[in-house]
Order: structure tokens, then sequence, then C-alpha cells
């Protein structure tokens, strides 16, 4: 015996809470002589195509309703994209993401009408990925948005986007890019298998919360195994070299997938340019990022033993008294930038620059009236702190910084040999370090090969890169 209509509805309206959820909407209405119900979400809908849909629907008379809801849509649904649930669990999430439900007294399935639509900004140039020349788009909190600023790039069937979903009460939609002839199938599928066994209620921290539960080991390594990016340009790039891009909703970045501490250290600048500048460019990023990690313990060093000093540099010699152990005043100045880092971010626009103002003063000139700080250790600390945003990955910046304040500790402790266990541990860390598919972390360094590795090092024209390209197919 067919259960009663009004026995179904309140089936969707016990599942859908629709009595203590304001925003969860169902509109009854009667369309053909029959009972029906529009489930949908306040807020997430285009009132305009549902609003002629209705009018369409209630227009039917008794004669014009089809036997099953699969003829209805194909005759009567003229929106593009329709699908059918026969399921009260995927009614639930659909309607839950946003996409309309439509129940027919009558039918055994509901209709879904995809005509959902989201509250986003504008696709402007990311505040972090800014380039010199070039594309000014950049990724949204819109999923759908940002796999078309993908697929506007890469006009090719073989370009897939695949959708997958994680968290058994988020459902937060997934979706692996990739160029289906390009990329390497076993990595995708075990990359498809992880994303399918994650056992999380919620990505509460969107990619941050997959990329934990994607990779699990080596957590006490700081350095990146992962390349975010919020530029479509360099995503697409990605995808072409073969590359996996995992874009998750309600973030406005894409995840690359695999990623060696070269990936991490290009830019989009490097390709915006002609090669001898986009050369220059990638070396000089190159020189900062290694200067960033060992300037301001060879300077400590250099105080410890200052007959090392070569002739004619006597001048980098702290020349006023020294009140505070240079080492101190390191540390001192590391964990003070990082605070006014923090305090950058959470003050109001209209305080940032008296903020920058007054942190000028109090760490400039008068830090250095007052006896607490030298102007030496200022200087390198500074440019150390310039360096670190020389490169676009937060991740790679707070992973030197994390290897310089070891450094700095053991050359205070151990000098000469203290300074050299510090290098050697971040070089064990970077050599050690292993990207997601299992492969060296510096690659194509390590493994040896020379022709990527002088890809990676000098910026090549078009032409060339693609030659280079073909002959290793």
């Amino acid at each position: 015996m067919q259960e009663s209509f009004s026995k179904v509805l309140e089936r969707y309206n016990e599942a859908l809470q629709v009595e203590k959820s304001f925003d969860v909407v169902n509109r009854e209405f009667t369309m053909g002589g029959r009972q029906a119900c529009l489930y949908f979400v306040d807020g997430m809908i285009k009132d305009e195509t549902m609003q002629k849909l209705m009018q369409q629907f209630m227009a039917l008379k008794p004669e014009d309703m089809p036997a099953t809801a699969d003829e209805f849509s194909q005759k009567y649904i003229s929106y593009v994209e329709v699908s059918l649930l026969d399921t009260v669990s995927m009614v639930v999430r659909n309607v839950l993401s946003g996409v309309p439900c439509l129940i027919v007294e009558g039918y055994v399935m509901a209709i879904a009408v995809d005509a959902r639509t989201y509250p986003s900004r504008g696709i402007d140039e990311p505040e972090k990925d800014k380039v010199m020349r070039g594309s000014r788009d950049g990724f949204v909190e819109t999923l759908v948005f940002n796999t078309a600023l993908i697929r506007r790039r890469i006009r090719d069937p073989k370009l897939t986007m695949e959708y997958l979903s994680a968290g058994d009460v988020s459902h937060t939609d997934i979706v692996l890019c990739y160029m289906n002839d390009r990329v390497d199938q076993g990595f995708l599928a075990e990359i498809r298998r992880r994303i399918q066994k994650i056992k999380v209620e919620s990505l509460t921290m969107n990619q941050q919360s997959l990329a934990e539960c994607l990779y699990h080991h080596s957590w006490f390594n700081p350095f990146p195994k992962f390349k975010f990016s919020e530029r479509p340009d360099t995503a697409a790039a990605s995808v072409l070299e073969g590359d996996i891009v995992v874009l998750v909703d309600n973030s406005p970045a894409a995840m690359i997938l695999p990623t060696t501490i070269f990936d991490i250290i290009e830019e989009a600048d490097d390709y915006y340019f002609p090669p001898i500048t986009g050369t220059y460019l990638r070396l000089s990023r190159f020189l900062a990022n290694i200067l960033a990690l060992a300037l301001t313990p060879l300077f400590l060093l250099l105080m410890d033993y200052p007959h090392w000093i070569p002739a004619g540099f006597e001048f980098i010699m702290v020349k006023e008294p020294v009140n505070v152990p240079v080492v101190w005043q390191f540390l001192i100045l590391e964990f003070a930038i990082d605070g006014l880092r923090l305090a950058a971010l959470n003050t109001p626009s209209m305080l940032s620059l008296p903020l920058s103002v007054i942190a000028a003063l109090i760490i400039g000139d008068f830090a250095v009236g007052s006896g607490w700080f030298n102007a030496e250790p200022m200087l390198y600390m500074a440019f150390v702190a310039l360096a670190n945003y020389t490169q676009a990955s937060y991740e790679l910046g707070y992973a030197l910084k994390f290897m310089r304040l070891i450094t700095l500790v053991l050359t205070a402790l151990f000098g000469i040999w203290g300074f050299g266990g510090g290098m050697l541990f971040a070089l064990f860390c970077i050599c050690t370090n292993r990207t997601i598919a299992g492969k060296s972390y510096l690659y194509p360094l390590i493994p040896f090969k020379w022709r990527q590795l002088a890809q990676r090092l000098f910026r090549v024209s078009l032409r060339k890169s693609e030659e280079a390209r073909w002959k290793e197919k």
C-alpha cells in the first residue's frame, strides 16, 4: 500500500528539521490536481528561475500530468540541471547543499533542480599571490566558480573534474582536477582512495583539514608537503604538467599534488617575464631563502670567532657595547616580528598605518638607543624578515624560521660545531622529507636529472619547454 502524501511530507519535514530551522523552507502548492511541495534553503536559490518554474507548474492541468517523475522532468522542467532522487537521505543532502527538491504526489522519486546560488565575492587578484604582470583573477570560496576558472584556461575534453566528498556531518565537496592523459593514474587512484577513506565529522579548516587527513607521517618535519595557490593560472599550469589540483568548497585556494621544494619556490612572475628576467627572479628567490636560513646564525658565529672575518669586512663587527647577548637579541627579534605580523592581521585597516609607525619607532631607534639592541643585529634581522616574503608559501617561510632558530641556539651553545649541526639538521629535514606520492622532496636534484633540474633553475622559452616535454614522451 502506497504511503499517503501527508506522511511523506512528515518524513521530509522531520529529516530537514523544517519546524526548527527558519531558513529551510517547504513551499506546498497544487499542480495538475496533485499536491506538491518544494524544499529549499532560503538565500541559496535563484529566485527568478524558481519563480518561472513555479508559474509553469501551477498552470498545469490534471490531464497534463505524466505517469512518472522522469517523464515530468523531461516534459515540463526546462532548467538544464535536473536529477531524480530515490531516498530521503539524498534529498536531505541536496537540499542542504542548496539544490531545491520537488516532491509530487504519486511520484516515487523526488526531482532535484540545481538552481542554487551561493553568496560569493568577486574573483579579484589574491592579496598574497600578486604578480607584476599577468592575470588578475583569483579563486573564491565557491567551488563551481573555481572549476570554471580552470576550465576557461584548458579547453580540452581530457581535463577531468572528479567530484568527491568528505565529512560525515559536513559532506564537504571536493574536486580532483587533472588531465586524464598526463596524470599518474596510480597516484590518482591512491589520492581518491585516501579521500574516500576519510572518517571525520567535518573538514573544519577546509584544505588544511584535508591535508592532515591525506598525509599522516613526519608531523615534526616543518617543510611543506603541499603547495597552495589562489591563482587559477598557476593551477592550470600545474594540471598541464600532470599534477593533481584539489579544490575544496569554501576554500579560495587550490592544493597542488605532488609537490617538491622546487615547485613551492616557483611563482607565476617567473613565467610572465622574458626567460632571462624570469631566471633572475627565480635564482634571486633561491638565494634569498638560503640567506634567510643562514645569515643570522653565521653572523652570531663570526661574533664568537672574529678572527675568521675576512680582511676588509671588519666593519660587520658590533661597534657599540653589547648589553644583551647577540643570540638573545636575535631570539627576541624573531618573536617580535611574529608578534607584529599577528598584530597587523588583527588590526583594523584604519589603524594599520599608526601601528606600523609605532612599531618602527619602538623597535627601531628607541630600541637601539635604550641599549636593548645593537644596530647590526637589527639590520640583519630586518633583512631576514624581508627575505621570508620573497616567496608566497607561508609554510616554507616558517619552516626556514624554525631551522634558523634551532641553528641560532646550537651556534650559541656549541660554536662552529653547533652551526654545522644546525645546517646539517636543516639539510637532513629537507632530504628526508617526502612528497605525498612518496618520492624525493628534492627531485630532480635527488635523484639527479640534469634536464629537469635545469628547467627548475633556469626559465626557458615556451618553445624549448614544449620540445623537452615531447622528447621525454
